[in-house]
Order: structure tokens, then sequence, then C-alpha cells
């Protein structure tokens, strides 16, 4: 039974704005931040939390006690690896094979491109271990040809620590089936002063070494970072009942949130949102955000897969199915070749498009707002210095007037405002 006492939070942390539905003892209340506003808090989660909680109680200080969970669905992951702002970490794996997980399985999705860019490795470093085993049919278990030399370990890993190394990503042959070695070389690196150690074996336990391999780089180039936000999440809060949305849409406790499993941790919780409230009606659901668009469908059904690829880098971890586009509300609007031009770069949160009163760019809001389809009296008034403002058109005016004059001056057309915000439109459509 939920403590009618108590506060309960549910928070959908995206890219430009931050959602909060509570359970307070006064009733639910709702509350949209921008995820980023620089000017006046650090953390919109946090700060959402403080203001409700004041509302609520009348107290400018929080009661140590008085929040009985929060629940959250977060972005951070997904952005830290599309940014590459993840840790920096090295690939230990068997000797013979530094070079497997950038080789990867030589597909050719882009077969017709005169050049193919290859997404650059999350590792900085590669240490291969000499160590090797070889499966034996026979008895169902592996026959060890080579096992590892703990002291050459050693030294290898104090050369990672001397490089400034501060994450491991540990994928040897066979591991899936045979993890002693695996765990052997993580307990020398814990010796070395190691914390964020990924192991193959238990990220992702299964065959195939490059996908395990670059399923486990992701988890190491990704946890120091969530977990860095999750610790100084939970000691300003002084609560331990934080719980994190996974990508195959399940929570798990803030200690058991890992990388390769967040990547999907804010749209997941949509798909489980309106799985819930259609019951058995076949649904597509579309999650405009103002970064990007999530597309998913549930029949009764959750639809899942078990390998996706993000940014360039392999997941095998099981995930939700759903499909994202970089088109949302903050994508950019150019004009560029003649050529209108939407996203993949975003305004983001912070300026966020010209609309938020921030000095931001043109964006995709921008073109809903001058032609109607968003109407700033039903939309929070969040923007602007003091955080009061309402969207504004005339930014948006504005900032298409600009535009209209560099399209004027490349081609000799002088379109309507209402023509090139319908195009660029369309272009996102």
């Amino acid at each position: 039974m939920a403590d009618p006492d108590k506060f309960r939070f549910s928070i959908d942390r995206g890219g430009t704005f931050t959602d909060i539905y509570a359970e307070t003892p006064k009733g639910p209340r709702v509350l949209k931040l921008l995820s980023e506003n620089p000017t006046h808090y650090s953390d919109a989660s946090l700060e959402g939390i403080e203001r409700i909680i004041r509302e609520v109680t009348g107290r400018e200080s929080r009661q140590a006690g008085s929040i009985e969970w929060i629940r959250m669905g977060t972005t951070i992951a997904t952005n830290a690896l599309l940014e590459r702002k993840g840790a920096r970490c090295a690939l230990i794996i068997t000797k013979g094979f530094g070079d497997l997980l950038r080789i990867g399985k030589q597909n050719r999705p882009h077969i017709f491109d005169l050049k193919i860019v290859k997404p650059e490795p999350l590792y900085e470093r590669v240490v291969e271990i000499v160590e090797r085993v070889l499966p034996n049919q026979k008895s169902s278990g592996v026959e060890v040809l080579k096992t590892v030399d703990r002291e050459i370990v050693r030294q290898q890993l104090q050369e990672l620590r001397e490089q400034g190394i501060e994450s491991l990503a540990i994928a040897l042959m066979h591991a899936s089936i045979f993890p002693d070695h695996e765990q052997l070389v993580a307990q020398e690196a814990a010796k070395a002063g190691f914390v964020n150690i990924s192991l193959s074996s238990e990220v992702m336990p299964r065959a195939k070494l490059v996908d395990r391999g670059n399923t486990t780089c992701l988890n190491a180039y990704l946890n120091p970072y969530i977990q860095r936000y999750l610790q100084s999440f939970q000691e300003e809060l002084d609560e331990q009942d934080l719980f994190l949305m996974q990508s195959d849409g399940g929570l798990v406790k803030a200690d058991s949130f890992t990388g390769s499993r967040a990547i999907l941790s804010g749209p997941a919780g949509g798909v489980v949102g309106y799985a819930r409230t259609t019951g058995d009606t076949p649904v597509i659901g579309f999650d405009m955000g103002g970064t990007s668009t999530d597309v998913s469908r549930f029949d009764g059904d959750y639809e899942w897969q078990f390998e996706s690829e993000t940014g360039g880098i392999p997941n095998l971890v099981p995930q939700l199915n759903i499909h994202t586009v970089a088109a949302g509300g903050g994508s950019r609007l150019l004009f560029e070749n003649g050529l209108y031009q939407v996203g993949p770069s975003s305004s983001g949160a912070w300026p966020g498009p010209a609309c938020y009163g921030n000095g931001g760019p043109l964006s995709l809001t921008d073109a809903n707002l001058v032609l109607g389809r968003l109407v700033p009296e039903h939309f929070p008034c969040v923007f602007g210095e003091n955080e009061d403002q309402a969207l504004s058109e005339d930014a948006s005016r504005k900032a298409f007037d600009t535009l209209i004059e560099s399209i004027n001056f490349s081609t000799g057309r002088q379109p309507s405002m209402e023509e090139v915000a319908h195009g660029f439109i369309e272009v996102a459509n």
C-alpha cells in the first residue's frame, strides 16, 4: 500500500523537456521543465522534485524520508553515446584478436556509397591477453590451451592506469562458456584500482565475440557516466528508492542500471504506458519530442529485438522494438545548396528553438508555431529569462524573415513565411 503522507515521483527526462508526474499528500501534480536551463538550475529532475514538494508543503526545505520512491526514464545514456561523452575505456581481449571489433562483421549496409565511414570504436586502448581455450564437443566443456599469466596482466593493467584509463571492457574468446579467465583478469584489475569493470560473460553471456565485445564496450563506456549522474542525484535527495526504466521496459534499482540496457530508457516508458492503457487494441505509438521522434507498435504483445545498433555501435541486449528518427521539435531548419534541410542537428533544451526566447536557432517548433499548429496559450509558460513566458511567435517570425532573405538571395524567389514553414514540415514528415 502506498503511504498517503509521502511523495511518489514518475519522471521522463528527455533531451529537451523533463516531465514529472507526482502523487502527493494533496493529490496529483504535473510539472514540465526544460531539461537544460543553466541560468536557473543544474538538474531539471531535482529542481522539479523540490518545486513540487515546496508547493505542497509550503516549506523551503524538504524533510528526510518524505519521498517513498522515484521512477525515471532517461536519455542520458543515449545522449552520452551519440555525443561521445562516455568514459575513457580500454578493451581487453584474447591475443591475436586486438583488431577484431574494428574489423567487425564486414557488413555492407550502404554498398554503393563511394566513401564508407566507419564509426570510431568506443575504446581508446587495446590490451591483448595471452590466453586460449577451445570448446570440447565430446565433453561439452573446454580445453585450456593457455592460461592467464597474472604477473604479465598486472603489468599491462598498470600501464593502462598510468595512461588515465578509468573503465575496462573484458571480452575473451569463448568466455560465454568459460568465464574463468575473464574473472581472473577482473580480480587483478580490481587490485590495480579499477572500479568500472565490465565482463562479457556477465554483460552478455552468448556466443559471437564481435557482438559480445561491442556490447561489453558499450557498457564500459557508459557505466561511469551514468553512475556519476545517479550518485549525485541520490546524494542530493538522500533517498535510496530510485528506479530506472531499462530498454526492455522493466524497472531496476539505480545500482543495477547499466549502459548497454539504458539506450532506450526514455522511449520504453512510453511503450509500456500506452500498452497498459489500450488493452488488446492494435496501436501505433508516435512520440515526437524535442530532439527525436520514436515510433513503435503494440497489438497485445510487446515486440522485441535482440540485436540493434545505436550510433554505429552494435548492442546485443534485448530491448523493445522502437524506431528513432532524428526529427523532433528542436530539429534545426537550414537552407543549404538550394534545399530545405531539417536536422539532424538540434537546438536542444538550451538555447532551444527561436520561440523559446533564449536566442536559439530556427527549428521545427517555430514552423509549427507560425502555422498555428501550436497554440502558445496551451503550452506551459516556462520560457524566457524568468521562466514565466509563453512561446514567442514574434521571435519565430523574425528568424523566418532572416531565412527568407537568404532564400531570396540564393534563388531570386520571395516565398511567403507560411510556404517556407510548410515546406520544412513536409521535409520532416
